[in-house]
């Protein structure tokens, strides 16, 4: 209160219309001050009398400005109170305090004492009050140097992704106000003004002036402040490439593309490089900028040094690996919006680098040194021609996602491509041909030719999120090329689009699939071979697949493939799996020893048995179910139900098999 310069009311209130324009005198020091009338004031609030101290809060500094009242600062750069605090000069803040308010319940000033919860600004580290103090400081004036930014957004010539941040960065510079662009910190560029000793003309230029213009005197003293940090990065964009000379690097690098950076940082960095540019070059220093947003930590919070839930990089590389945790900041988040953190996330991208790393060692290992012809159009079978045109198809999707900014959606593309067409499908039906080269030889180039080339476009589009595991893999399968990220981008070809022979494949998925299926709920071992009948009219899907026959027999556990147009041969008890277009039979005493598995759901239907009749005494005794846990008790119930279920299901089977014996 002791740099007290007026009290401010509510021009509405009628408790004090009388008294504004009037002054009262400040206790202690004994000043008089005026009383004035300013919306700032919360009439509802309190007494609706607010003590104003222009020197030491931004909001009475603004009242202060309105009606031209003295700025007093009674405090020193350490807290400490200064001459202008009359008897309380010399004392540390804290300790001014206590002797105020001493001296104000003695004179009888003070009325009582309540707590009272407000907002405090307190230093990050520290913890300590910070006490606002006014300062003479340089400003940078907004108004012009905001229009050609606001232009570059309503013209297209700036655009931001996603676009909802166009209102960030308008209503910020729309409603601009002079820069204070001073700093009392040690590190930073320095203001590039100069007092002169002896009269105290301020003089702003690039170097140390020689004579003082007003005096002619050749003392000076740089001004000891330094400049904002954004700033100095507003300049940034260009100040890299030789500016303010005309330089080469200049011409060609300016303006350049795309910034990419955090939704916090909009109006500190990238409005005052855009306004920067522009004054400084013509220019805007990007056409695009692309947003992210921050990564949080399991439970949603901002990570801070004060809440302790930082995650060090190095730590979660040293454990998975760089690529893993680049691909997990860039996978499942669309832009602009935040994610959480979690190491299973990183630990499930270190599976997938280790899933393309053994898929690239077994390609490599056997591609060893052989020369290897690129297929004939005839020659290329139906799964080669089905990969090449899943990759030719991938190419143009994830082109497309990258030019849109999708980089999340391009991932999962990619991943899904990797993992399950070519790792978990491609290249186990390439197996039996390369296994069989001496058989066939022209079939095996073919695969491993194909192998190669798929493999090689999928890792350029996998570079960008993972670098150095695809970089890695690339200079082993094209060591003739100076490096992968020197490489062409990948270009979809129209003429390697082929529909039938994607139809081909996935039909036959469908079979291996369903075969599996039938084999898992029968609990067929994969020792047990069994013959796979498809019987399909349509030739050539027919054809197609008996390309894929000697594969199947591989996948889906068979001794034998048989592609026929009719049932003929095939036993009434066979199992059967329908499919589009096809109908997949598989004989029954070939997939169960008959008296075997009897013997088995036998021993199961016993098991069962002794399991309900448990259950069910244990949920009949009223002392088990009034004492035991809720949680307990409702446990037993859901298990008495799922024995109930699974004995019914194995009695079903029992059945089907005696009458078949």
């Amino acid at each position: 209160m002791l740099g007290d310069t007026a009290i401010a009311v509510h021009p509405d209130d009628d408790r004090y219309k009388d008294i504004v324009g009037k002054k009262a005198v400040l206790p202690l020091v004994n000043r008089e001050i005026p009383i004035v009338a300013d919306y700032y004031v919360d009439k509802e609030f309190g007494t609706g009398a607010v003590k104003i101290t222009p020197a030491h809060d931004p909001n009475d500094f603004e009242v202060g400005k309105r009606h031209d009242l003295p700025e007093i600062n009674i405090m020193t750069d350490d807290a400490v109170i200064n001459e202008q605090g009359g008897k309380y000069a010399g004392m540390e803040r804290y300790e001014a305090r206590e002797a105020i308010v001493k001296d104000l319940k003695e004179q009888g000033y003070l009325v009582k004492i309540v707590p009272h919860s407000h907002n405090v600004g307190t230093h990050e580290r520290c913890k300590t009050t910070v006490e606002p103090l006014i300062k003479q400081q340089w400003f940078v004036r907004m108004e012009e140097l905001a229009k050609p930014a606001i232009e570059a957004i309503k013209t297209g010539e700036l655009k931001f992704v996603p676009e909802r941040f166009d209102k960030v960065y308008l209503r910020w510079l729309e409603n601009i106000r002079d820069w204070c662009i001073s700093r009392q910190i040690w590190w930073g560029h320095r203001i590039p003004a100069y007092y002169c000793d002896e009269c105290g003309k301020i003089v702003v230029s690039r170097e140390m002036p020689q004579v003082c213009p007003e005096c002619g005197c050749r003392h000076f003293t740089q001004d000891e402040d330094t400049l904002d940090t954004w700033f100095s990065s507003a300049l940034w964009p260009f100040s890299t490439l030789g500016w303010p000379e005309h330089t080469e690097d200049l011409d060609y690098f300016y303006p350049t593309d795309v910034l990419v950076t955090g939704y916090d940082i909009i109006f500190f960095w990238v409005v005052r490089m855009v306004f920067s540019g522009y004054a400084h070059t013509g220019k805007s220093p990007f056409h695009t900028v692309f947003i992210h947003g921050l990564i949080r930590d399991s439970q949603g919070r901002k990570m801070s040094k004060s809440l302790g839930n930082g995650i060090d990089p190095l730590d979660i590389i040293s454990q998975y690996g760089a690529d893993a945790l680049r691909m997990t900041i860039m996978t499942g988040n669309a832009p602009g919006n935040d994610m959480r953190f979690y190491n299973e996330k990183v630990e499930a991208s270190r599976n997938f680098a280790n899933k393309v790393w053994n898929a690239s060692r077994f390609i490599l290992m056997n591609l060893g040194d052989k020369e290897l012809n690129e297929p004939t159009d005839f020659n290329l079978r139906p799964g080669d021609r089905w990969i090449m045109s899943k990759c030719n198809s991938l190419i143009k999707e994830v082109t497309e996602n990258m030019d849109k900014f999708e980089l999340g959606i391009a991932l999962s593309k990619i991943y899904d491509f990797l993992w399950d067409e070519f790792c978990d499908w491609y290249i186990e039906i390439a197996k039996y041909r390369i296994y069989h080269a001496d058989e066939d030889a022209q079939s095996a180039n073919d695969a491993l030719w194909t192998l190669r080339e798929v493999l090689k476009n999928s890792l350029k589009l996998l570079h960008p999120y993972m670098p150095f595991v695809s970089e890695e893999i690339y200079s082993k399968l094209v060591p003739e090329e100076e490096s992968l990220m020197m490489s062409r981008w990948p270009v979809y070809d129209e003429k390697k689009n082929f529909p039938m022979a994607e139809s081909v494949v996935e039909h036959y998925k469908e079979i291996i699939r369903g075969v599996r299926n039938v084999r898992a709920e029968m609990n067929v071992p994969n020792s047990r071979k069994a013959t796979i009948y498809v019987v399909c009219k349509d030739q050539q899907l027919c054809t197609g697949l008996a390309f894929l026959s000697n594969s199947a027999v591989t996948m889906a556990a068979a001794n034998e493939f048989i592609i026929q147009n009719d049932k003929t041969g095939i036993a009434e008890d066979a199992v059967s799996v329908v499919v589009p277009d096809a109908t997949v039979y598989v004989p029954l005493e070939e997939l169960i020893d008959f008296a075997q598995e009897i013997e088995r759901l036998t021993k199961e239907e016993t098991r069962l048995t002794k399991e309900i009749a448990r259950g069910e005494g244990m949920l009949n005794n009223e002392k088990f179910v009034s004492k035991a846990p809720e949680a307990k008790v409702q446990e037993e119930r859901e298990k008495l139900e799922k024995y109930k279920q699974m004995k019914e299901q194995v009695c079903g089977r029992l059945a089907s098999l005696r009458e078949k014996q």
